[in-house]
């Protein structure tokens, strides 16, 4: 059974810095794509970035604009969300996720695996 831990969430000031983690379970060369994504309340769960586990091939959502980056280790099955210049807007709780094949890897429903979430809140 695959489980994806997420952590490093918490409370920062606009213009801060948070990273992420996710530790998998099982192997990750086993997955073609891990992923983030994010959900704040009422809104719908939306693509923040995902990396390729052959080649490292990364993709982010428009609204990232050069502030997070999104890097793997394969010797411990993490995945990381380095997040810089935080924003109010970027308040949510965030959630990594992995597959093994699929299409579009911004889509919520290519990923049949997913941590928990962690929550990001970010105060101005």
């Amino acid at each position: 059974q695959v489980q994806l831990v997420e952590s490093g969430g918490g409370l920062v000031q606009a213009g801060g810095s948070l990273r992420l983690s996710c530790a998998a379970s099982t192997r990750t060369f086993t997955f073609n794509v891990m992923g983030w994504f994010r959900q704040a309340p009422g809104k719908e769960r939306e693509f923040v970035a995902a990396i390729r586990w052959s080649g490292g091939s990364t993709y982010y959502g428009d609204f990232v604009k050069g502030r997070f980056t999104i890097s793997r280790d394969n010797a411990k099955n993490t995945v990381y969300l380095q997040m810089n210049n935080l924003k109010p807007e970027d308040t949510a709780v965030y959630y990594c996720s992995a597959r093994r094949a699929g299409w579009d890897i911004t889509q919520v429903d290519q990923y049949p695996y997913w941590g928990q979430g962690t929550q990001v809140t970010v105060s101005s």
